[in-house]
């Protein structure tokens, strides 16, 4: 091992190695192969080797750390051995801990953080993802007493298979754990971090450039008949959602407050852009809301059951129903190929009609108005295609 005299000279150490201190017996300093640094106290106790972190350098200077190894000789020559007594020492912190269990710690943390999130389907995707997989193996225990290793369980299963559920899961691992330090509930470092710990851990995974399965435009006539004949309040959602080429929560939360003199007004914290965006109705949309049957209910929801908010998943298990690999956002894509295809409508009313965010600083100057009657002529359209097969469509009231 090399030898080091002083400050100066530990600045400028770059090559992996542990180093020497000369005037502390078993103090070293170890640098990485990234270059940092941790004070290493090596002893032999019992005639068994142990070493013990003292900290990094700079952050703990020489001084202080011979000063540490010091006082840690000082204890094995008076029969104490010094990482014994860590451990007991972290056993007594972890017994003054208040107790309370993860699952119902991370239940109590989503609640109360649920109000400052944009949208209201982020509550269930949290409460499902750490339900399904991280319940499970730490639910049971307090935050203290989970691990790395707790978290690579967790995480290794689905980490390549299903990466982007895997890295939001790690995310909100690392939000509910250090919530729990920040609460007292825990008092060792944050074992789901990235940032030098898991990324060290688990491999790169190259991004999925998969899109939301769409239908082909020419099949959504045939499953608009389909959806006239479900008079649920699911179905008569789906069908107000694709007759306006809407994300889920955009059409799924729609309230009738949110209506006036036929356009259809999305406040921002339902939109992903975080922008208010107004909606031409076309007359089947005004025909849907005419027929939806608890319209009178003093509930300001268009569509619910008795009152009560329907499930972020409910269009979604209906149309798995009719169409297993279809998913609700991809007839946004249908809405827009149709367009392509099919009409003269120009594709910046097209995307205006979408919500979708001009990155064109030149573009954006230019399409600041809002094109309300060409979007409306472009959603009359689209509405007239969608219902062409329906017997029971009227284009009137």
């Amino acid at each position: 091992m090399a030898n080091s005299t002083d400050s100066r000279t530990l600045y400028k150490l770059t090559k992996p190695c542990r180093y020497t201190i000369p005037a502390a017996k078993g103090l070293h300093l170890w640098v990485t192969k990234k270059n940092k640094k941790y004070w290493i106290y090596r002893y032999t106790f019992h005639g068994q080797r142990f070493d013990i972190s003292l900290g990094t350098f700079p952050e703990i200077p020489l001084n202080e750390a011979r000063t540490k190894a010091i006082q840690l000789r000082a204890k094995i020559i008076n029969d104490i051995n010094p990482r014994d007594e860590r451990i007991e020492a972290k056993e007594d912190i972890k017994k003054s801990l208040p107790k309370i269990k993860f699952e119902k710690f991370s239940q109590e943390f989503i609640a109360r953080m649920s109000p400052k999130w944009r949208s209201t389907k982020s509550e269930s995707q949290w409460l499902s993802s750490l339900s399904v997989h991280a319940f499970p193996l730490i639910g049971k225990l307090s935050p203290e007493e989970i691990t790395t290793q707790h978290i690579l369980d967790i995480l290794t299963p689905i980490w390549t298979s299903k990466h982007v559920t895997a890295t939001k899961l790690r995310g909100r691992l690392e939000r509910v754990i250090s919530a729990s330090i920040t609460n007292g509930l825990r008092s060792s470092t944050n074992p789901a971090i990235w940032k030098g710990h898991l990324e060290n851990l688990l491999p790169w995974v190259k991004a999925s450039q998969s899109h939301h399965a769409a239908m082909s435009y020419k099949e959504v006539p045939a499953l608009m008949e389909e959806l006239q004949r479900n008079t649920s309040q699911s179905s008569l959602a789906l069908q107000f959602t694709i007759l306006n080429a809407l994300r889920t929560s955009e059409g799924l939360f729609a309230r009738k407050s949110e209506i006036d003199s036929g356009i259809f007004t999305i406040p921002a914290n339902r939109m992903k852009g975080n922008q208010e965006h107004q909606v031409p109705l076309s007359q089947p949309s005004l025909n849907l809301i005419a027929r939806l049957p608890n319209l009178n209910l003093t509930t300001d929801l268009l569509f619910h059951n008795n009152g009560k908010r329907l499930s972020n998943m409910s269009m979604l298990m209906l149309l798995r129903r009719i169409e297993p690999n279809i998913t609700v956002h991809g007839f946004r894509s249908s809405f827009r190929d149709w367009v392509a295809e099919e009409t003269n409508h120009s594709p910046e009313v097209a995307e205006m009609a979408l919500a979708h965010k001009i990155t064109n600083k030149v573009e954006a100057a230019y399409r600041r108005g809002k094109l309300i009657e060409r979007r409306r002529a472009l959603m009359e359209d689209w509405g007239d295609y969608c219902m062409s097969t329906c017997t029971t469509y009227s284009s009137t009231v």
